[in-house]
């Protein structure tokens, strides 16, 4: 008998999730209460069964995560995000219902729900057993309902601030009186009014509604758990962030560039540089290429810029964090970031008044320049006196490029991630017991393989596929048609003739393909119009736009051309002279005579002699 076995007795079925000597920590599988403690001899009835006996008796048969349909998928993500701060709680009875109280108060959700999603899980052991299952219509609101609930949005829940009363009787006014303004005989009284509002009703929706978004956040909302730790019981949670550099860099001709733009994904929990992008563009290019950074190999990362680690220096290859931590940056809001959902990650969007949540990845940004300021002093570093007046000009001290500069810079990553000592670390029982170093890169490899870490295993194909920006396409009878231009792929026939839109990935810096996503899947299309092939989207635009300035430019002299034209056809037909009666008849025998009379024979002209 060991951890995870499934144990058998007539029609109950239980699993160990612990054994402690004597002692056996249970969940029953099909009642699914939560775990309890039993004496391991209580179990002598029982005897050890397959998963498949599981799932005979309770229906219930579980894909794979991976066979899942995205956004299924995604959804099973998001549940087991919910509960995976208590899994590391598990044998602790106190600590997984504090666990359980916290995380319900914090989604805005019933106990008892964490309790439901949380034994599913445990009872199954699989991931996918969180999936959404088919559900029933919602009941319909009755007429009388749905005045109400349009009388509480137009009335209640605006910044006015009517009373519930206030709200009942401009109903009544709208929607229960005839044109002179009498009452009719049938209309909801103020106590059905009433009930409808607090069975519906969400507290915060009452705050937000009625005083504004900004003074919620100030005066209404929670204030619960303790900082950045209520976003990462476990690694997994990756905090987004991005500041520029303090220093002044040149391009290789020895020109002035300017600050680059430095951006970084922080592991909250263990404090490790999970990804990083340097560039002189910041918004939505800098994410892309940090979360290809971040699944990137950092073995083979680091070879090219000639440095040598070892994997256990940065071990953060092939995953993503389940959640994504950012603020209100215009890129973290944008629709091409929040693709990324598409791949079961979480994304958290940081409310306006919580600055101390990202505490993380501004500490990175913190360490990380003063562990290379100090030495590139007279390289083009700003000191705190730049915007003084009569202070150094530090732009006349740059001499690195961007290539030397994140030479530096990794160097400094692999410190802050495998030397940088965390002091402030809440050390568990388990990490004293197994001398955990306080790096991040040694607390993240301690933990990441633990009950409770959200990471999720992405390919790079995988995941370029999710960011690419999107668009509408058409089907016609000429191909898909896509940013003006076609696109082809076999098996389409049918939708090229019937038409209609489709929504596609695209890439605005070659237009040498597309791809059609058609449930989450991603069909390649190719370019019809080779002359546009391995262009950009911008070229492309720029040479149909030459293309129709020529033509313009040429309108005076086309329209001169027709004008010509009609000259000469008009002289030539003005000296034809119109018979009064043609000879319609034997037509045939006319025509072969005219044949006759124009027949040259080429041979006998000499053609060949004027080769």
């Amino acid at each position: 008998m060991k951890k995870n076995d499934l144990l058998k007795n007539n029609d109950n079925i239980i699993r160990i999730l612990d054994i402690n000597n004597e002692n056996v920590l249970i969940i029953d599988c099909i009642k699914r209460t939560v775990p309890k403690w039993f004496d391991l001899a209580s179990l002598n009835d029982y005897i050890l069964c397959e998963e498949s006996a599981l799932y005979n008796l309770t229906g219930n048969i579980p894909l794979q995560i991976e066979d899942l349909e995205p956004k299924i998928r995604e959804y099973a993500y998001k549940r087991y995000t919910l509960i995976a701060a208590i899994l590391p709680f598990i044998s602790d009875d106190k600590e997984r219902c504090y666990m359980t109280r916290k995380i319900a108060n914090q989604n805005k959700i019933s106990i008892q729900t964490v309790k439901n999603t949380l034994c599913l899980y445990l009872s199954f052991q699989n991931m996918a057993i969180l999936a959404p299952k088919p559900q029933l219509n919602e009941k319909a609101l009755t007429d009388f309902e749905k005045n109400i609930r349009w009388a509480l949005n137009k009335f209640y829940y605006t910044k006015r601030q009517n009373s519930l009363k206030t709200a009942y009787m401009l109903m009544l006014k709208e929607r229960y009186c005839d044109k002179t303004g009498e009452l009719v005989k049938s209309y909801p009284s103020i106590h059905q009014f009433r009930y409808f509002y607090r069975k519906y009703r969400k507290i915060q929706t009452y705050y937000i509604s009625r005083y504004g978004l900004k003074a919620y956040q100030r005066n209404n909302r929670p204030l619960i758990g303790d900082g950045i730790r209520e976003f990462a019981p476990a690694v997994g949670v990756g905090m987004f962030d991005s500041t520029i550099c303090d220093i002044y860099l040149i391009n290789e001709s020895g020109n002035l560039v300017g600050r680059p733009i430095l951006t970084a994904c922080i592991d909250a929990y263990s404090g490790l540089c999970l990804g990083y992008s340097l560039s002189w563009e910041g918004g939505v290019y800098s994410i892309r290429t940090l979360l290809l950074n971040i699944i990137t190999n950092k073995v083979e990362l680091c070879r090219k810029f000639g440095i040598i680690i070892s994997k256990k220096d940065w071990d953060s290859s092939g995953i993503l964090p389940g959640v994504f931590v950012t603020d209100k940056g215009s890129e973290y809001k944008s629709e091409n970031f929040e693709q990324i959902a598409e791949l079961g990650v979480t994304i958290v969007n940081l409310s306006a008044y919580r600055p101390e949540l990202k505490g993380a990845v501004e500490k990175f940004f913190d360490v990380i320049q003063n562990l290379y300021k100090p030495h590139l002093k007279g390289k083009g570093i700003i000191e705190p006196d730049f915007r003084e007046r009569g202070s150094h000009d530090y732009r006349q001290d740059a001499c690195l490029t961007i290539k030397d500069f994140e030479k530096v810079l990794l160097y400094c990553i692999i410190h802050y991630n495998s030397k940088n000592v965390i002091e402030n670390f809440p050390y568990t029982d388990d990490m004293i017991k197994e001398n955990i170093k306080p790096y991040a890169s040694e607390i993240w490899k301690w933990n990441k393989n633990k009950a409770g870490a959200n990471l999720i295993p992405v390919n790079k194909n995988q995941l370029i596929l999710t960011l690419l920006p999107r668009t509408t396409g058409t089907f016609t009878r000429q191909g898909l048609k896509v940013n003006k231009l076609r696109y082809h792929c076999e098996g389409y026939t049918e939708q090229y003739l019937t038409g209609g839109i489709a929504m596609v990935a695209y890439n605005p810096d070659n237009v040498s393909e597309i791809w059609l996503i058609e449930k989450g899947n991603y069909i390649n299309f190719s370019l019809i119009d080779s002359r546009f092939k391995d262009k950009s989207l911008d070229e492309c635009e720029s040479l149909k736009k030459a293309q129709r300035q020529i033509i313009m430019g040429l309108d005076e002299e086309r329209t001169q051309a027709e004008i010509s034209l009609i000259k000469h056809i008009e002289a030539i037909s003005e000296n034809a002279i119109k018979q009064d009666n043609v000879c319609v008849k034997s037509v045939r025998e006319t025509r072969k005579k005219e044949q006759t009379i124009n027949h040259v024979d080429i041979m006998s002209g000499g053609v060949l002699n004027d080769n």
